[in-house]
């Protein structure tokens, strides 16, 4: 058993949370990969949120909070990372959750879903999709008719960047959380937030809740004032500083 007086306690705990869920069926080898990338990205960010982070956060809680139909998309990594904070996400915005999967196998998706309910979801949708995302041949292009096909806003995370463009596409708001600020889906996404899923979920809770009560003005007010770009540009003058400051005696 991994001790919590480990410097890298939580790290680790995160690669063991994947790696029980590849061998239970939920994760994809490629995730774990993915993952191995974005903790790369992690170590730069000095494994913080990043003051960038927070500005975005702030922007989808707003965006998610005016949206008229937002959907959380759901695959394997987010499934076994923080099923239980996703769920309360969607309770506390009247969102639904939507299983879109990459590598996707009925049996995937009977064990995801067996996750999320596990973890208090009600409802899950993208169990037997009902239509199909223009832009994308991956067999995420399979959505969910009353989810992600007639969704105003979407929240993904550990995103590839195929979907994200047919989503923009399609006329929809992307919110990505992605560790690495120079991939296509932090480039294309509405909002990109640079963090750790499993920091960026709580964060982002507690933002709604703060925000839950704002009026619908003061909200896109929030909104049409964020530009991802900037966020984006600040992000990397953040990572170049912390690698200064790291590299110091």
């Amino acid at each position: 058993m991994l001790p919590k007086s480990h410097p890298r306690f939580e790290s680790l705990r995160q690669r063991d949370l994947l790696i029980e869920g590849y061998k239970a069926g939920a994760t994809a080898i490629a995730g774990l990969i993915a993952f191995g990338r974005g903790e790369a990205y992690d170590y730069l960010l000095g494994e913080k949120t990043p003051k960038s982070a927070i500005t975005a956060i702030e922007a989808s809680a707003a965006l998610l909070l005016s949206a008229k139909n937002p959907v959380i998309s759901i695959n394997g990594n987010t499934a076994v990372l923080c099923p239980r904070e996703l769920v309360k996400l969607s309770e506390i915005l009247g969102a639904k959750l939507e299983i879109n999967l990459f590598y996707r196998t009925e049996k995937r998706v009977g064990i995801i879903e067996k996750i999320l309910k596990e973890n208090g979801a009600k409802q899950v949708y993208g169990i037997r999709p009902t239509a199909e995302l223009k832009g994308t041949e991956s067999e995420r292009r399979k959505v969910d008719r009353k989810g992600i096909y007639s969704a105003d806003v979407v929240f993904v995370a550990l995103e590839d960047g195929d979907r994200t463009e047919a989503l923009i596409s399609a006329g929809k708001k992307v919110i990505a959380v992605d560790l690495n600020p120079l991939s296509r889906t932090a480039k294309t996404a509405s909002i990109t937030i640079v963090d750790n899923i499993i920091r960026a979920v709580p964060l982002l809770i507690e933002t709604v809740k703060k925000l839950k009560h704002t009026d619908k003005a003061e909200l896109e007010k929030i909104v049409s004032n964020y530009d991802n770009e900037k966020t984006l540009k600040s992000m990397g003058a953040e990572i170049l500083s912390g690698l200064k400051n790291q590299s110091q005696p």
